[in-house]
């Protein structure tokens, strides 16, 4: 099994509070989370304890990658704990993958700690894992222009 982990930290010109949102609400999500070029078709996030983490993210090519999974722990607006599994097209897991956010207030900015660690098995984990610090880098950056849209 080959393992990828991101380790990354991040200021934003935003408080907390909406950073956490950022990350606990489908309709934010929407429009942030993956690379650059991808587009969110379907959401649903329910962040919670063993609340939902779904999504389904269109490729610049039109293919469709699924992403499911849960919140296992929430600390408004400090810490998100999610565990989720890329599926291919006909639902058999390839990548799974636990996302450790924490969040610091620091005089009206919010410092974001992400510690993301994947693991796959198949063919087309490979890629994926090999590619993990540029999505997550991408995946970032997009967040930052959701948060901060004028700048």
């Amino acid at each position: 099994m080959k393992e990828s982990v991101v380790a990354m930290t991040r200021m934003f010109d935003a408080p907390r509070e909406r950073v956490f949102a950022a990350w606990a609400r489908a309709e934010h999500l929407a429009h942030w989370f993956g690379p650059r070029g991808f587009v969110i078709i379907a959401c649903e996030a329910d962040a919670r304890p063993g609340g939902v983490f779904r999504l389904c993210l269109r490729a610049p090519d039109g293919k469709e990658y699924w992403v499911r999974g849960e919140y296992r722990e929430v600390v408004p607006p400090e810490r998100l704990l999610i565990t989720c599994t890329a599926d291919d097209h006909k639902g058999v897991p390839r990548m799974e993958e636990v996302i450790d956010v924490k969040l610091t207030e620091q005089g009206g900015r919010t410092q974001l700690e992400l510690h993301a660690t994947a693991r796959g098995t198949t063919p087309e984990a490979i890629p994926m894992l090999e590619g993990m610090d540029a999505v997550w880098a991408q995946t970032i950056s997009r967040l930052d222009s959701h948060l901060n849209p004028d700048s």
